[in-house]
């Protein structure tokens, strides 16, 4: 048996203002950075075991896990594939527009130039398939994004609907334990 964590990071200025960050490189929040800094606290104080982590490059996860890492001392490395999904038309808008919003219900959708959910998971799933059979016996804390999230939790929760899918959330820094 192994086990993976994930989290979103940080909270940015983006996040605030309810647009959507895609591929877009936004940088953490001063609340953000707190946010990173309570996580490495909690794993921390609850004696959460992790022996690496894996981080998107995008500046929020990347910075994100750098603060983790410096606090609970294991080296963290980017992860391509933990890469934010592009929103192509959707970047940098508002993620309560009622376009947004119908088009997110089609998880085939590129929007535009972007890229679709279905693409988002089989990316992920890709990843975790490796992660999974890893014979190392590594425990990881994988540090990504919203969308990304949904495809993790899929991947470890087959009872999730289509509907479930598109309506998970993560808050940011939120750590959630996957054993397989």
């Amino acid at each position: 048996m192994g086990t993976i964590y994930f989290t979103r990071h940080g909270e940015t200025e983006w996040n605030v203002l309810h647009k959507i960050c895609g591929l877009t490189d936004v940088a953490l929040s001063e609340n953000g950075r707190n946010d990173a800094k309570t996580l490495g606290e909690k794993i921390l104080r609850e004696k959460i075991h992790i022996d690496e982590i894996l981080c998107s490059p995008l500046l929020r996860a990347n910075e994100t896990a750098k603060i983790v890492s410096e606090i609970v001392g294991v080296p963290y490395f980017n992860e391509n594939l933990l890469i934010e999904r592009n929103c192509g038309k959707f970047e940098g808008t508002l993620n309560t527009a009622d376009e947004f919003l119908a088009a997110q219900k089609q998880i085939c959708n590129p929007y535009g130039n972007g890229e679709s959910m279905i693409r988002v998971a089989q990316r992920i799933y890709n990843l975790l398939d490796r992660l999974t059979r890893d014979n190392s016996g590594k425990i990881r804390l994988l540090v990504g994004h919203n969308g990304i999230a949904r495809a993790v939790e899929s991947y470890f929760n087959g009872e999730l609907t289509t509907d479930g899918f598109i309506s998970f959330r993560m808050k940011n820094c939120e750590l959630r334990k996957y054993d397989f």
